[in-house]
């Protein structure tokens, strides 16, 4: 058993608390990783707020993570102590018919444990105080050291950088995949991008990558345009500065509609002017965000019947196992960006800090 710091939730809506936990060794087709740089999340604050209905406390949350492997369990061959890691909240098993089906990455199987907090066995592999403490999407990385299945790790380049890439193991893979594999957004079109986070920059990224001409970034924060800018966006727009709605000034402003848009944020209000900024008879909208608990969206089916489309899509639709190693790869020559997605770095123990920075959108 190994003793370290961990930023724990002790419940929803209180502030994560650093307690010395005890990790327990992994057991058959479990791989223990000394995590050495984290990052935060909307994901991670949605779930400590309680508005998640899969959401348990206490809880060490965290899914962007990077790492080395500290051991394994009985049966694990994909990767051994000394490793350089991701963990994947999406797994990838390679046998269940979601992975054997090249339409889909969302492994199913470990998702009912995942999403009750706890190992495949049924059981946490932490405790703190004496009470069992639960696991968060398979990964639970605000932790000095994490236990994960082995299906939910990915082996990259000891060379990579772990305070950049661990943001390859939700976010930047989540916008960049957004575009060039559910969307497939093809050279010379017109993208809109709604909300301009770390998902919506790496959404202008991956539109840019794909070779779009026109690339319209949209947020009520203006603090945020010079960033879009430099990721790939030809404009920014702000539905405030606006009577009409973003939905109209869209089709105006690109003769009809764009080609494909992007919602960011997890408002499906948003989500309803992104699918009506996109043009009649081929346009593609995709619900990058997360709504909350209990949400449903809703248009005139007429927007569907002339023509447009709308997609979601999970991490992008990568692959994990197989697909965040190359991802590494590509940032290692420089076809993606990483590094200019960090704002600020700071030490494990203001991890509070990092929320809020994140909430006041710095």
């Amino acid at each position: 058993v190994i003793k370290c710091k961990a930023a724990v939730a002790w419940g929803a809506g209180k502030p994560l608390s650093i307690e010395e936990v005890e990790v327990a060794p992994p057991k058959a087709h479990e791989v223990r990783i000394k995590v050495v740089a984290t990052a935060v999340c909307h994901t991670d604050a949605y779930t400590l707020s309680g508005a998640d209905p899969e959401g348990c406390f206490p809880v060490i949350l965290g899914h962007e993570g990077a790492g080395i492997v500290e051991s394994v369990g009985e049966g694990v061959t994909k990767v051994k102590k000394g490793d350089t890691v991701i963990p994947l909240y999406i797994p990838q098993c390679g046998e269940c018919k979601f992975c054997k089906n090249p339409k889909t990455n969302l492994c199913q199987k470990i998702r009912i444990t995942q999403g009750k907090g706890v190992m495949p066995d049924g059981t946490s592999r932490f405790t703190c105080k004496g009470k069992q403490i639960y696991h968060f999407m398979g990964t639970s990385t605000f932790s000095e050291y994490t236990v994960v299945a082995d299906i939910s790790v990915a082996k990259i380049d000891a060379a990579a950088p772990l305070d950049k890439v661990c943001l390859l193991g939700c976010g930047i893979s989540t916008g960049y995949g957004a575009a060039v594999n559910t969307a497939k957004v093809e050279p010379g079109s017109t993208c809109a991008v709604f909300g301009l986070g770390g998902v919506g920059l790496a959404v202008i990224m991956g539109c840019k990558i794909a070779g779009a001409s026109r690339i319209i970034g949209i947020d009520i924060n203006k603090d945020k345009y010079a960033k879009a800018k430099e990721f790939g966006a030809t404009e920014c727009i702000s539905p405030q500065d606006s009577k009409k709605p973003i939905q109209e000034v869209l089709v105006e402003m690109t003769d009809g509609g764009v080609d494909y848009s992007f919602e960011c944020i997890g408002n499906v209000g948003v989500m309803r002017a992104a699918l009506e900024a996109c043009h009649k008879g081929w346009g593609v909208s995709v619900i990058v965000g997360v709504a909350a608990s209990g949400q449903e969206i809703s248009t005139r089916p007429f927007q569907l019947v002339t023509g447009r489309t709308w997609k979601g899509t999970a991490f992008g639709g990568w692959k994990s196992v197989d697909n965040v190693p190359k991802l590494v790869t590509e940032y290692m020559s420089k076809k993606i960006k990483v590094d200019e997605f960090v704002t600020h770095t700071l030490p494990f123990d203001k991890i509070n800090e990092a929320f809020e920075l994140m909430h006041s959108g710095k």
